[in-house]
């Protein structure tokens, strides 16, 4: 079964590479140019040869072409990508392959699918992952999430390769959910380290972090052993633990009180202002969530941030 990757991001490419090991793959992008002249993507994954299956390019309707389309776009441009689109990938198997909460609705991608393309299957595919490593190979662990168990097994088997196991769940609020808030509490984390609060405070970040995304799940329906595994948990650690994660190097950077490349998609920024807003609206205690929107607009420096962390009443775990 033929697959194509819409976005030639990091991940997208990433994703491309390693499927492309397996069988014939196609990777849209909007500047193909240059990526099929080189045959790699030297902007975004330098030093990772396109395997002679891969195919590049810049006409999206061949791309569509394909039944199984995983979709690697910016989660903020994801609603113009699939409306603009819609005749295209009508009828598809639609595999969001970016994490975050859509400013203004609070909703993740597999919904936003539903409702733009809502005669496609809508999945998401999410988890512990650095883009480098899925393309130079190494063995990386994702959560794919699509409601429909029949057609996750299928998909199951499509897009694992030598290097890359799925686990399915059918629980795709679960596995957006654990996507995009991992993002929000590993700036909370970055911050803490480029401020000089130490390990003991991202520890504490990282475990209360994971305690506001599970408070969030229940709150939205979403099943607790999903947000304990590989799409909540797992890459909440790989996330707040890293700085090649963009999400900690943003953090980083704000603790630090130095500027930030803005050319550099950062998901947690604006899903941290999404999911503020719907924690306002439905009454839920966020507190690390609320501290990281306001850092992110500039209305808190992180030692006021943390003091407020700090002032918290007391309680039971």
């Amino acid at each position: 079964m033929s697959i194509s990757v819409l976005g030639a991001g990091a991940f997208g490419t990433a994703l491309a590479i390693s499927l492309a090991n397996k069988g014939p793959v196609t990777l849209w992008a909007r500047d193909a140019g240059d990526m099929q002249i080189s045959r790699q993507n030297a902007a975004r994954l330098p030093d990772c040869r396109f395997p002679p299956s891969l195919k590049v390019t810049g006409d999206l309707q061949e791309a569509a072409q394909a039944p199984i389309l995983l979709i690697a776009v910016p989660m903020q441009k994801l609603r113009d990508m699939l409306r603009e689109h819609a005749a295209l990938l009508t009828g598809k198997q639609l595999v969001a392959c970016c994490k975050g909460m859509e400013i203004g609705t609070g909703l993740g991608p597999v919904s936003i699918i539903a409702q733009e393309v809502p005669q496609a299957t809508a999945a998401i595919l999410t988890g512990p992952s650095f883009a480098s490593d899925i393309a130079r190979g190494l063995p990386t662990a994702l959560t794919l999430g699509c409601a429909d168990d029949t057609t996750a097994k299928a998909l199951q088997k499509a897009l694992t390769t030598d290097n890359l196991r799925l686990y399915r769940t059918t629980d795709t609020i679960g596995a957006e959910l654990g996507g995009a808030l991992k993002n929000v509490i590993a700036i909370a984390c970055g911050a803490a380290m480029g401020a000089g609060l130490g390990e003991s405070a991202r520890a504490a970040l990282l475990t209360r972090g994971f305690a506001e995304m599970k408070r969030l799940a229940r709150h939205l329906d979403a099943q607790p052993d999903t947000l304990a595994g590989l799409s909540g948990f797992g890459d909440l650690v790989l996330t707040c633990t890293s700085a090649q994660s963009r999400n900690y190097r943003l953090g980083q950077s704000i603790g630090e009180g130095r500027p930030f490349d803005q050319t550099i998609t950062v998901e947690g920024a604006a899903t941290a202002r999404a999911v503020h807003a719907l924690a306002q609206d439905s009454g839920l205690d966020l507190p690390i969530t609320a501290v990281v929107a306001a850092l992110i607009e500039n209305r808190q420096n992180v030692s006021s941030a943390m003091a407020i962390l700090l002032a918290r009443p007391l309680k039971e775990e």
